[in-house]
C-alpha cells in the first residue's frame, strides 16, 4: 500500500470527480462532494487548504471508500 500524499485540495477535489464525485456545494472554505452508489449516497468534506494534510486526506479517503492506490492512479 502506498503512502498517502500531501495534496491541495483542488487536486484531490478533480482526482474524486473523476472517480464519479460531484461538487454539491461551497460554504465558506470547505466543498462538499458526494457519490451514489447503488442506494446509498456518500458524501465528503474536503477543507480549502494548500496542501491538505496526509491525515485529513486519509480520511477523506476512508469516507469516500477509496484506497490510496486506487487514489493515486485517478491522478
Amino acid at each position: 500500500m502506498s503512502k498517502v500524499p500531501s495534496l491541495p485540495y483542488t487536486q484531490i477535489v478533480r482526482t474524486l470527480q473523476r472517480d464519479g464525485w460531484a461538487v454539491v456545494r461551497q460554504r465558506g472554505s470547505p466543498l462538499r462532494l458526494q457519490k451514489r452508489i447503488g442506494e446509498e449516497l456518500l458524501k465528503v468534506t474536503i477543507p480549502a487548504h494548500r496542501p491538505v494534510k496526509r491525515s485529513t486526506l486519509s480520511h477523506i479517503l476512508k469516507q469516500a471508500r477509496l484506497d490510496v492506490d486506487r487514489f493515486l492512479q485517478l491522478l
